[in-house]
């Protein structure tokens, strides 16, 4: 009885793949994270500003701006909750809103919340 042919994918190649996925995930992380920790102090002073009713547009728009980025970056490396933070201040930062304590106290926590999770992924 003839054997048959292994597949190119067997589950054996699987192991060094993904360590070597992990590697180079890492190293985007590490090289990308100063950019990260820009884009969430931008959200934070947003926050800041919105909450003392002083947010310009100008910083309206670069808040929405560094929040729609997050949401693409934070999804790249599985950091699927972060996605959602950060769609959520998109959202909040594409339109113009008045002066609103409760939603500032809410985009502040988003930010310390997307903050926490850049700092904790080494």
């Amino acid at each position: 009885m003839e054997k048959a042919p292994q597949s190119s994918l067997a589950p054996q190649s699987s192991l060094p793949e993904q360590s070597s996925l992990t590697e180079a995930l890492d190293a985007l992380w590490t090289r990308f994270r100063p950019e990260m920790e820009e884009r969430v102090a931008t959200l934070e002073t947003a926050a800041l500003a919105f909450e003392v009713s002083n947010l310009s547009e100008e910083q309206r728009k670069k808040a929405h701006a560094a929040a729609h980025k997050l949401a693409g970056v934070l999804g790249t490396f599985g950091q699927a909750s972060g996605t959602e933070l950060a769609r959520e201040l998109e959202m909040l930062y594409s339109r113009r809103v008045g002066s609103d304590p409760a939603l500032a106290a809410q985009m502040a926590e988003i930010a310390a919340q997307l903050r926490a999770m850049v700092e904790s992924r080494r």
